[in-house]
């Protein structure tokens, strides 16, 4: 499945990717499909085969992540939306399942973030981390063979790597499997029946660059995760 074109302009493309496709070109990236790829192979916008503008990809989802992914044009909406970005101007809604029953109905994690000395390539709270905050509201909590889960609404203020998995995992409910912040056997139990982490990124608002309008645009949650909820 490729990703999905959810809007197109002259300066802006928004797109809807799916679990499993990495975002940025990477010398490990050798067999595994890749946004920046794709966008090659299909499109013929100024800055598409433009290594320091990345192709455009202004911002990033991981790998088993799915939903909205913003990709620039040109360089000026590129320069415009990454600054934006950077001064918190852009709002990403974010919806993911989570282990345990979260018991307040909205809250807020405020919680420094950063690289683990002794794990280079994982994350984690750490003080003299850079600042990270992120906003919850619970959507539905639920029950499933003994067990509770949660699905909740997340919005981040900040956007460290990570920043959503490692804030939940700190509060005590880590996402569904997660394979990197939930622990290995729970991710595994969790992937008898959900099969990639449970986390989409929904929606997006932000000014256009160019038209100075704000736009907001929303990926609906994929069906094999619809599915589950069902």
């Amino acid at each position: 499945m490729n990703p999905e074109i959810i809007f197109e302009d002259p300066h802006l493309l928004v797109l809807n990717k799916p679990a499993g496709f990495i975002v940025n070109e990477a010398s490990t990236t050798t067999t595994q499909p890749v946004v920046q790829t794709w966008l090659k192979k299909n499109f013929d916008y100024a800055i598409v085969k433009d290594e320091e503008y990345r192709s455009g990809i202004v911002h990033r989802l991981d790998k088993e992540t799915s939903g909205i992914l913003l990709i620039a044009k040109d360089k000026e909406t590129f320069t415009e939306l990454q600054k934006a970005f950077k001064e918190r101007r852009v709002e990403k809604t974010y919806v993911a399942l989570v282990h345990g029953k979260v018991p307040d109905e909205e809250g807020e994690i405020n919680a420094p973030v950063g690289r683990l000395p002794w794990r280079r390539d994982r994350f984690g709270v750490l003080p003299g981390g850079r600042e990270a905050m992120t906003k919850y509201t619970v959507l539905k909590r639920i029950e499933k063979d003994g067990q509770n889960y949660t699905l909740l609404e997340l919005k981040p203020k900040t956007g460290r790597t990570h920043q959503i998995r490692i804030h939940l995992k700190h509060l005590g409910y880590p996402i569904v499997a997660d394979d990197f912040y939930a622990g290995r056997k729970t991710a595994r139990n969790d992937r008898r029946w959900c099969p990639r982490l449970f986390l989409h990124a929904q929606s997006i608002s932000f000014e256009h660059p160019i038209t100075k309008k704000r736009v907001e645009f929303e990926a609906k949650l994929p069906l094999e995760l619809e599915k589950l909820l069902n």
